[in-house]
Order: C-alpha cells, then structure tokens, then sequence
C-alpha cells in the first residue's frame, strides 16, 4: 500500500487541446507526425483554430503530469502522489487545478500573475499525432517556490520523485536541487528523455543532471538522438539503454536502470550490464484511438508498481496495462478504476 505523498512529479503543467485534423492542417503550420515541438510565432494560431474544430477535447496534460495522475489513478489511495509546475491566473489555470483535484493529486502549483496557462495543441490524425507546446505560465516556475516550506515539505516527504526532461527547458535549477536531495537522503530520482530536441539542444543541462538519475525513460527516437549527440555511433537500442545505465552515478546508494519503450516492440530495460525485453501488450488496430500519452502512461504505471517495491518486471507489466488502457480512448484519459492485477 502507497504511503501519502510518496510519489512527487515536477514539470510544465499545459492544458492539451486535442483534435482530429488532416494532412493539410499539418502542412499549413509546418507539422511533423510523431514529434513534439515548442512553439514557435507561426504556430501561435493553432490554438484558436484547434479550439473551432467540433471535435476538440481539453485534457489536463504536460508529460509529468500525466504520468503522475495515471500512477495516482494505478495506486487508488487519495494524495499518494503530488504535483508542482506553474500555472496562470485564467480559466485553463483553474481547470487545471479542477481536473488535478478530481484525480486525487495534491498539486502545489506556482500561479503566475503575468502568463496565461500553458497549453499544447494535439493534431490527431489517424492514430499518430504531433504536439506543439505553448509554456506560456509552465515557462515562468520560480526556484523560489520550491523552497518555500509548504512546497519543499513535498519533496521531504517523498521517497521517490520524477520529472520529464522537458523541465530542464524551464528550472534547471530545480532540478538540480530536488536531484541532490534524492541522492543524499537515499530516495530514487527518475527523468525521462522526453524529446529528441531536448537530447539536442538541452544536452548539457541534461548531462548534468544524468548523474542523479536512478530510472531513465525514453522511447527508441529519443535514445538514437541522445546516442548521436554523444557520438556514441550506433542506433542500436539495446546497446544503448546500456550505456545510459551505465553513465558514472553521483550517488552509490542505487544502480540506474534504463527502460526504454518502442511502441509495438518490446520495452528494453538495461540493469547490471544486461539487457532484458518485455513484450508489450497488443492490440487489434481497431481498438486503437489514439497514442497520445502512452509513453506519458507507461512511466505512470511503471511508477506506482515501482513506489510498493515491486520488481522491475512488475513495474513494466502495469507500465504495459496503463499505456493499453490510454490507447484505447481518446487523450490521456482512463475508466474510473484501474483492472491490473
């Protein structure tokens, strides 16, 4: 049974603006499927436009969020997990903390007086998806909350503590703090790779903060971009899981573990200088809606197995469940009840 408050997530709170849309939609803002990108002004319309489509759906997203409520959903026992991220003083801010409430996450969010809510357009077509995130207010996380004693009681109390590397666009320091802590006062830390551009263009603050990290997530894009950035020279993801897991560690306390997940392909985890695949589970095309938030639902499963002490292989079989479950309905959503036993 999970304690309260043992399983604290940190990152960009963005409300997901979701909608089906065609080849040419993606043409008109310059979209790639299956990649996830910040912004930039010529997207800036997309939110509007997104928000006109009859089919638009608004979810409570960001990747650490949804990881957190869907551990949060996993585990069943009200405030088990926390939440900190920074929000705007606007409707999309109060639904945020709307959706987080029902979830049954305790979410200390930083409001931002001069930044609307962040928000991420979804444009669905078929069954991929590309991403274009607006930080917005999820840019302007303050250090100083952190600290404040109210918000640093939530990273006491935690014994395990995550965050998607998307974070490291806004507070590295953050990071960096919560980091040492874990590594200090014997508590597993995990962070995700996220996005090839983050293996990209935020490599040294992500170099810099591998040394703490016990679990290391990512999906095989994102391991072949950090393998190339590191002129490591191969593709292979085994081979590279690893690596990773083998990267000097700051703290001897635990070993990393790296589990990378490939959509249909079995997932890779890399632990004591071997490599071990799980199967994922299948389904038939037809039961598949849409895969946003699988990797997202993935690390959330893998986490509330993780937080009971349950050994690897369980936290994979209910990562497996979870993202199963996400991908059979539309956005990171799920029923009332988790059925994984």
């Amino acid at each position: 049974m999970a304690s309260e408050g043992i399983l604290l997530g940190m990152g960009n709170p963005l409300l997901d603006i979701s909608a089906i849309v065609d080849e040419d939609f993606l043409k008109k803002y310059d979209l790639q499927l299956n990649n996830a990108i910040l912004a930039e002004d010529k997207h800036l319309p997309i939110y509007e436009e997104l928000s006109s489509n009859p089919n638009v759906e608004y979810i409570a997203g960001g990747a650490t969020n949804k990881s957190i409520r869907v551990a949060q959903w996993m585990l069943q026992v009200p405030g088990a997990t926390s939440y900190m991220g920074s929000i705007g003083k606007d409707k999309y801010g109060d639904e945020m903390k709307r959706n987080s409430k029902l979830a049954g996450v305790n979410v200390h969010f930083y409001e931002d007086e001069s930044a609307p809510t962040g928000t991420c357009a979804i444009c669905i077509v078929g069954d991929e998806r590309s991403l274009v995130a607006n930080l917005s207010a999820a840019n302007c996380y303050k250090f100083e909350h952190l600290k404040r004693p109210e918000n640093w009681a939530l990273v006491e109390k935690a014994k395990y503590l995550y965050i998607a590397g998307f974070f490291l666009t806004v507070s590295p320091e953050s990071i960096q703090l919560v980091a040492e802590h874990a590594a200090n006062n014997n508590k597993i830390f995990g962070m995700n790779l996220s996005a090839t551009f983050i293996c990209e263009f935020f490599k040294d603050a992500q170099d810099k903060a591998l040394p703490y990290v016990d679990y290391v997530f990512g999906n095989e894009t994102e391991a072949r971009t950090f393998s190339k950035v590191h002129g490591w020279e191969t593709d292979d993801v085994e081979e590279i899981a690893l690596k990773i897991s083998q990267w000097p560690k700051a703290s001897g306390a635990h070993k990393r573990i790296t589990v990378i997940t490939q959509g249909a392909d079995p997932v890779v985890v890399a632990e004591d200088g071997k490599v071990k695949k799980f199967p994922v589970i299948l389904l038939p095309k037809e039961k598949i809606v849409d895969t946003i938030g699988a990797g997202d639902a993935f690390v959330g499963g893998f986490l509330s197995q993780l937080v009971q002490e349950k050994p690897t292989e369980e936290c994979v079989r209910a990562g497996c469940y979870a993202a199963s479950v996400i991908i059979q309905r539309s956005g990171c959503t799920y029923p009332e009840k988790p059925d994984f036993n």
